[in-house]
């Protein structure tokens, strides 16, 4: 890969930024380009990882031998696909790198323990910002989550500030839902109801189900989860499934790879040797849209709208168990309210780059659970 020609920027003259966002499902990276001045799109690109770093991401979910050299090095190589996101971004839009005022590089979560251990615990997400701002020669704001957590919150979900922005609707009680490795949802209450911005993670979204598909299948997901729509969902299973203790707990709570992994998954199946591969991707498609239903219908109390967004959205077996769990609820996604489902998370880290430029608040205390706004980000300049 070619750099990416360094230049030179007056203070103000950039008026664009950069959201990149690869999430728990591995899959690679969502890149948008947008100008700050109206929120317009100018450009979109997604870039699949590359088997061996896709292999190597999901080897650094857990502990491994000599992990630390494998991190820095999956770190560099992450740099290197979104320097090429950006490129793909630039050439699309016609926007020279000088008109762009930073990138918001969320990294690869690997390890996510708030709260744990010192009382403050720690998440980790791999990235090589410095590698990324040489690369572009673009600032980059990374390391999004860890100040939320040394404040006493969860670090997750981010999202629901860019949610209340750009989603909220004084008149109703709405739902934002991504359906990403992990599913998280965003209340969003009417101005009637006197209540707070809300936002979790509900539980697993795709990682569970491509982990299973793969296996049984050979290809990295479901696609429009035709095998699970073939299946059928066996309910003493998925009342097993749902007995994890993380569906109980009152928020904030956030999750991950961490607690949902193959190791979990298998450990419950053990139990149910009968259940036919195919049945079991049909369960786990149940239990996602449970856990999502439950925690709407227990926290959003008369919601009128549910919009997802996330990869989750093309899987049309996940969508219509979602819609049959919420009577009386609009199950949609985000497109409905003008934003295309696989923007969503770039958007926000686009968001959250600008509001750490401006030295803004990017976080929600009532959602993580910190102990107040904290300014969210660190700076690495090109």
């Amino acid at each position: 890969m070619t750099d990416i020609a360094h230049h030179s920027r007056s203070p103000n003259s950039a008026a664009h930024f950069i959201g990149l966002m690869s999430g728990t499902s591995l899959d690679g990276v969502d890149g948008v380009l947008v100008a700050s001045a109206d929120g317009r799109v100018l450009a979109e690109a997604y870039l699949p990882f590359p088997s061996d770093l896709r292999e190597t991401l999901m080897v650094l979910q857990a502990p491994s031998e000599n992990e630390l050299h494998c991190e820095a090095l999956a770190a560099n190589a992450l740099a290197r696909v979104y320097a090429d996101c950006v490129r793909e971004l630039l050439a699309a839009s016609g926007v020279p790198a000088s008109a762009v005022a930073a990138i918001g590089a969320h990294g690869q979560t690997i390890r996510h323990r708030p709260g744990e251990f010192d009382g403050v615990g720690y998440t980790r997400q791999l990235n090589a910002p410095a590698l990324l701002a040489e690369l572009t020669g673009i600032d980059v704001v990374a390391d999004i989550r860890s100040r939320d957590v040394a404040a006493g919150g969860q670090g997750a979900p981010l999202v629901p500030a860019y949610h209340q922005a750009v989603f909220s609707d004084p008149g109703q009680t709405r739902v934002v839902c991504n359906l990403g490795g992990i599913s998280n949802v965003t209340i969003l209450p009417s101005a009637a109801s006197g209540k707070p911005v809300c936002g979790f993670d509900c539980g697993p979204g795709n990682a569970l189900l491509d982990g299973w598909a793969a296996r049984h299948l050979g290809k990295t997901y479901d696609d429009g989860g035709a095998w699970a729509a073939s299946g059928s969902v066996d309910d003493t299973l998925l009342a097993a499934l749902l007995s994890e203790p993380y569906f109980s707990q009152t928020p904030p709570k956030s999750t991950g790879r961490d607690l949902f992994h193959a190791r979990w998954l298998d450990t419950r199946l053990a139990a149910f040797p009968r259940v036919t591969p195919v049945d079991v991707q049909a369960t786990l498609v149940a239990l996602t849209a449970q856990c999502v239903a439950n925690d709407v219908l227990r926290y959003a109390c008369g919601c009128r709208g549910f919009y997802a967004c996330g990869g989750g959205t093309r899987n049309q077996a996940l969508m219509q168990a979602i819609a049959a769990r919420l009577p009386g609820v609009t199950v949609a996604t985000t497109q409905a309210l003008g934003v295309p489902p696989h923007q969503v998370e770039a958007l926000a880290f686009a968001w959250l780059a600008e509001r750490c430029l401006a030295r803004q608040p990017g976080n929600l205390p009532t959602v993580t659970g910190a102990n107040g706004p904290r300014i969210l980000g660190a700076i690495y300049p090109h």
